[in-house]
C-alpha cells in the first residue's frame, strides 16, 4: 500500500485535520503551535496556543478548537521523542479556540463544576453542534489524576462531567446514528462505547458501573490514542507500542494495520479526507511526521469543516 510522507520535523505532530482545500492542519504539542501542512508539504503557523495542544476539530461556527493538555515534560530515545509527566510549568488544562484566518486565541474552559480541567485530549461535535471530548488527566512521579469524559458547546455556555474516573480516556467519536459516543483508554488498551439518551447526554446504564460498555482491543500489549469513525460504522485506533491502526467493528471484529517501518512506537491520531473519504492522514508522532494513505473503507465525513 502506497504511503506519502506528507510533512516531516514537526515537533510532535497530532489531532490532524482535513481542510475542504485540501491542507491539512495539525497541533504541535511540543512547541505548543498549530500548523497547517499544504499539499505540498509546505509548514505554515496558524497560531501559538501555549502548553500543550492536543486533539483539534472544526466547530459549527468554522474556528478551530483545541484541547490543550498543559504540556509535557520530554525525553528522547532512538530517535523518537516521549512525552512524560506534566510540564515543570503546567498550569492545567483547558478548551481553546483559535480563529483560522487571524490566529486569535480564547480559552473557553479550564473547570467543569469548581473541578480543573487537567489534560484536555481529544474532542468530537455531534450535529447539534455541541463537543464531547475526554481528560486524559496528567502525572508526576508521585501520582497520576482521574480521567474523564465531557460534553460542552463552543460558545462558552455549558459543560458537563458525563464520566469520571476513567484511565486515561484519550480519543473520542461518535456513531454514524451519533447514538454512541466511543472512548479509547489508553492504559487498558481498551475501546469502549456509551449510548447518547438525548443530545449532550448519556443513557442511564444498565450495569453496576458508570461508564461506557466494552468493545474490542488490539491481541496483545497495546497502548491506545486517537480514533476516527468509519463510515460503515468501525473505530480506527491510533496504537501505541505496536505503532500502527487496529480497526474495531462495533461487534468487537479487530484487524490491524502495521506502521513497523517507521520504527515509532507513537503512532497517535488518523483523520480521514479526500476523495470519497478514503485517504487516511496518521500522526507518527515521535519522529515529526505527517503521512497520508490509500485506506480500506471510506471515513465518516465530520459535521463541520472549513
Amino acid at each position: 500500500m502506497a504511503i506519502t510522507e506528507v510533512a516531516k520535523g514537526l515537533k510532535f505532530p497530532e489531532g490532524p485535520v482535513v481542510m475542504e482545500d485540501g491542507s491539512v492542519i495539525v497541533v504541535e504539542i511540543m512547541s505548543g503551535d498549530v500548523t497547517r501542512v499544504l499539499p505540498n508539504g509546505k509548514k505554515k503557523r496558524v497560531a501559538h496556543v501555549g502548553g500543550g495542544p492536543n486533539g483539534a476539530a472544526i466547530g459549527p461556527d468554522g474556528a478551530l478548537y483545541i484541547c490543550n493538555n498543559g504540556g509535557f515534560s520530554w525525553s528522547k530515545a532512538q530517535g523518537v521523542n516521549l512525552p512524560g509527566h506534566q510540564a515543570e510549568d503546567y498550569k492545567g488544562g483547558s478548551i481553546q479556540r483559535v480563529d483560522i484566518a487571524t490566529g486569535k486565541v480564547d480559552t473557553l474552559y479550564t473547570h467543569c463544576d469548581g473541578r480543573p480541567l487537567s489534560g484536555p485530549n481529544d474532542l468530537v461535535f455531534d450535529k447539534q453542534g455541541g463537543f464531547w471530548f475526554t481528560d486524559h488527566a496528567k502525572s508526576t512521579h508521585d501520582h497520576r489524576v482521574h480521567g474523564a469524559l465531557y460534553y460542552a458547546k463552543p460558545d462558552g455556555s455549558h459543560i458537563s462531567c458525563a464520566i469520571h474516573q476513567l484511565n486515561g480516556p484519550n480519543g473520542v467519536g461518535l456513531s454514524p446514528d451519533e447514538k454512541t459516543v466511543y472512548y479509547a483508554e489508553t492504559f487498558s488498551g481498551r475501546l469502549f462505547g456509551a449510548t447518547i439518551g438525548k443530545p449532550g447526554q448519556l443513557a442511564k446504564g444498565a450495569g453496576l458501573l458508570p461508564g461506557g460498555v466494552y468493545v474490542g482491543q488490539t491481541p496483545g500489549y497495546a497502548l491506545y490514542d486517537s480514533l476516527a469513525v468509519q463510515a460503515n460504522g468501525d473505530v480506527c485506533v491510533a496504537t501505541l507500542v505496536n505503532g500502527g491502526i487496529t480497526t474495531i467493528s462495533p461487534k468487537g471484529k479487530v484487524k490491524f494495520t502495521s506502521l513497523a517501518q517507521y520504527k515509532d512506537p507513537l503512532v497517535t491520531n488518523i483523520a480521514f479526507g479526500g476523495k470519497g473519504m478514503k485517504t487516511a492522514w496518521i500522526t507518527v508522532s515521535g519522529r515529526g511526521l505527517l503521512i497520508s494513505m490509500p485506506w480500506h473503507s471510506a471515513g465518516l465525513k465530520l459535521n463541520f469543516n472549513a
